[in-house]
């Protein structure tokens, strides 16, 4: 379906089309933003707000340190890897300044998975937080990076308070490694040394990369998806656009600055990445950023203390989240929008939520290769429970069969998506790009849809084997490449099996090549090489797994049993 198939369904206020023209960039996004909202609220972490007007400054800051004391030029690559803290959008937009291309690093990682996509993206410089010093050092020989910034938990808050974090962090919670990394500068000093300086204007266009954001698109090597500044721009806007619906009384769901939008989910994850660092900025809204949601108490709290507009999260967290006896404490009275993303929403989950808050959970549907909304699911009681929404405005979409012919309304098939906010392709991989796209920007999803009459959009099952643990994608490649590497593993498989909490939890099969080797054994190595969401959470030792004559493993064969 051509995108002007949904132009009659869109709830009343959401346009039909987006005009990219207004921008011919992020950075021009960011600037007009910026002056716009410069006294609104940013940021807030750790009882510290940043207006918009301090981003400005301190990224400018940034980008001046990368001019003037480095050779890094504009389409280089800097990994940024950190949890949810202030100093990530300043890095951020600081990079962007200098016209670098950001590499969006999770700061759980492995070594070995640090290493890949370091050396993957070619990255030539890293923002890491010091808690994870240990492995930068082991891993750095391997890879290009020549310029290291470090970052300490209590940079970005005042005189004694930020000292007493940064000791609490190092010397009681001893969460910082021993290591040595004497290059690295401190991305606090670099931001001091600067601090007053203009940075020397770059020029990027709606066609050059703005992000390498990794994922495994259709198989299980970790792959950069390239997205322009285009690309997020049309993001930003078609988010903006469904932002601007109107309620029965012709109220904007969300207004222009001034509404508190929680943060949970992790900014290096590009649905976090978008919604917070991108669209937000767009209409001044104001981000809490959750270092650590998994500490549903000290979550709690943090959300005593606001009376917000929004929360973006997952069925896991929002479950957590209200089986705290102190949930009945929040004040939601302000409270206009829930949005799950990332894993399929349990319609008990979405039910009990809004029992409690008053506001219907929306479900929305997205992919990395897509910047990443396809689509949303409108609020104010419009949504339909199950489906994943409308198609965001300007983008096609359509359901094919095995032969790639369009199949008609309420037909299963493979979803395929076009618009401005699909990648470029993959970065330095043809031919995996041409997997996945045609020469007419058709991007192949993987996953199996069907649409409605009314143009709702509903998930029903997935091509590939992907396994979604708790919003983040698994691939079983991966796993069975690692694990076959143990010298007691003759063969290995790995699938997605239901599970109460994550939605998916990853369960593996090993046939082993030596008697003695144990699930113990087994256990230790993949917690050494897997981050935490990786590791399989069941284990099952065979004499032999189900394969096809070429000697292809049938995974759902094992997902049958």
């Amino acid at each position: 379906m051509e995108a002007s198939f949904w132009n009659d369904k869109r709830p009343k206020g959401v346009s039909n089309d987006i005009d990219l023209s207004q921008y011919g960039s992020i950075l021009e996004v960011f600037d007009a933003s910026c002056a716009k909202h410069a006294e609104r609220a940013a940021f807030t972490n750790m009882g510290v707000t940043l207006t918009w007007g301090d981003i400005d400054r301190h990224s400018a800051a940034f980008a001046c340190y990368i001019q003037k004391f480095t050779d890094l030029k504009p389409g280089d690559r800097i990994a940024i890897q950190m949890p949810n803290v202030l100093q990530f959008p300043v890095a951020v937009f600081g990079a962007m300044r200098a016209g670098l291309v950001v590499v969006n690093t999770n700061p759980l990682y492995t070594a070995r998975e640090m290493r890949h996509q370091f050396t993957d993206s070619g990255a030539r410089a890293l923002i890491y937080m010091n808690i994870f010093g240990n492995l930068v050092e082991e891993v750095l020989p391997d890879t290009e990076i020549k310029y290291l910034f470090e970052a300490r938990m209590g940079d970005m808050l005042p005189g004694l308070k930020g000292l007493l974090v940064n000791a609490a962090v190092k010397y009681v919670k001893k969460m910082v490694p021993r290591y040595s990394l004497p290059q690295a500068v401190s991305l606090k000093a670099a931001l001091g040394r600067c601090g007053d300086d203009t940075p020397v204007p770059v020029t990027r266009t709606l066609d050059d990369v703005a992000v390498l954001q990794y994922t495994g698109g259709t198989t299980g090597v970790a792959k950069g998806a390239m997205l322009t500044h285009g690309n997020l721009v049309a993001n930003m806007l078609q988010v903006h656009a469904n932002m601007q619906q109107l309620d029965s009384e012709g109220n904007r769901l969300m207004e222009e600055g001034g509404e508190i939008v929680i943060a949970p989910l992790p900014l290096y994850h590009i649905y976090a990445f978008t919604v917070h660092c991108m669209c937000m900025m767009l209409s001044g809204q104001h981000n809490v950023l959750i270092t650590n949601p998994r500490d549903i108490p000290g979550f709690i709290k943090e959300l005593k203390k606001w009376q917000f507009s929004s929360i973006v999260g997952l069925n896991t967290l929002f479950v957590a989240l209200m089986d705290h006896p102190e949930f009945k404490d929040i004040d939601f009275s302000r409270l206009k929008s829930t949005t799950s993303g990332g894993t399929a929403l349990v319609k008990a989950t979405a039910e009990r939520w809004q029992g409690k808050t008053g506001v219907l959970i929306g479900e929305g549907y997205g992919l990395t290769e897509c910047s990443p909304v396809v689509c949303a699911s409108p609020g104010d009681g419009l949504a339909k429970l199950g489906s994943v929404g409308l198609p965001a405005p300007g983008t096609a979409l359509k359901v094919v069969d095995e032969e790639g012919n369009e199949l008609p309304l309420g037909e299963r098939g493979e979803l395929c998506v076009k618009g401005p906010q699909v990648m470029k392709g993959y970065w330095q991989r043809p031919e995996a790009t041409a997997e996945v796209m045609d020469a007419d920007g058709w991007f192949r999803t993987g996953d199996v849809a069907i649409i409605d009459e009314d143009g709702f959009v509903r998930i029903v099952d997935r091509i590939k084997d992907m396994i979604i643990v708790s919003g983040f994608n698994v691939y079983p490649n991966e796993i069975e490449d690692v694990v076959a590497a143990h010298p007691k593993v003759a063969n290995a498989a790995a699938i997605g099996v239901p599970d109460e909490k994550s939605g998916e939890a990853v369960k593996l099969f090993v046939v082993p090549s030596s008697p003695d080797l144990t699930v113990d054994e087994l256990k230790a190595y993949c917690k050494a090489n897997f981050t935490g969401y990786k590791v399989p959470k069941h284990y099952e030792l065979r004499e032999s797994l189900p394969m096809t004559p070429v000697g292809k493993i049938l995974r759902r064969e094992l997902r049958d049993a």
